[in-house]
């Protein structure tokens, strides 16, 4: 079993990027091959909403999106960490997600059975930690999430999210069971794949 997880963070080493790799260890614990996909990294384009996907649902950007369409359809659980920007997730975070945009297309305009009800099934699952303790600081975020996870049959399993956490090394000091927390949603994560693949 295969599970990606998605780096969305711009910043090494920061609060998402340690639950994630909790989560993708704990996954690991129980078989899964864990890929770790690091947005800081690549270079992608934000959507031009030029509608050049409606009809091939094939993005006519050719830039770093085009090593991560294939990462997204081979995996079996897809979990994006993004802190809080603006009650949002970050800009790296978005344009991956803007750009899913050609999967949409496929799935929706070309009838594509493949991510249809017939296709495979994913899981996704959301990490996210926000500086602000408001209660929605979290809600634009995960409504996001969940329409991007749905481009690839992913099913939104759920989040771990974390509020009053902004400065490197804050999710220790002010919750010190969340990487305890993150692993057992890792192994979680993989159990449920393997008792309920549909």
């Amino acid at each position: 079993m295969k599970i990606l997880g998605i780096f969305g963070s711009p910043r090494r080493g920061g609060n998402t990027d340690l639950l994630l790799e909790e989560v993708l260890k704990g996954a690991e614990e129980e078989g899964a091959e864990a890929e770790r996909l690091y947005l800081r990294g690549y270079s992608i384009t934000p959507c031009k909403e030029c509608h050049g996907c409606d009809d091939t649902g094939q993005c006519v950007i050719l830039d770093d999106m085009e090593k991560i369409y294939p990462k997204l359809l081979e995996s079996e659980i897809i979990v994006l960490a993004s802190p809080i920007f603006f009650y949002g997730v970050t800009a790296w975070a978005k344009a991956l997600i803007d750009r899913s945009q050609a999967l949409w297309a496929k799935k929706y305009l070309l009838k594509d059975p493949s991510l249809g009800k017939e296709g495979r099934k994913r899981k996704g699952f959301f990490i996210s930690v926000g500086a602000t303790k408001g209660p929605k600081v979290f809600e634009g975020a995960i409504l996001t999430t969940k329409y991007f996870f749905d481009t690839f049959n992913a099913e939104y399993s759920g989040e771990l999210v974390f509020r009053g956490v902004d400065a490197k090394g804050d999710i220790f000091k002010k919750h010190p069971d969340a990487l305890k927390q993150a692993f057992e949603a890792g192994r979680r994560l993989v159990l449920e794949r393997i008792h309920n693949p549909s």
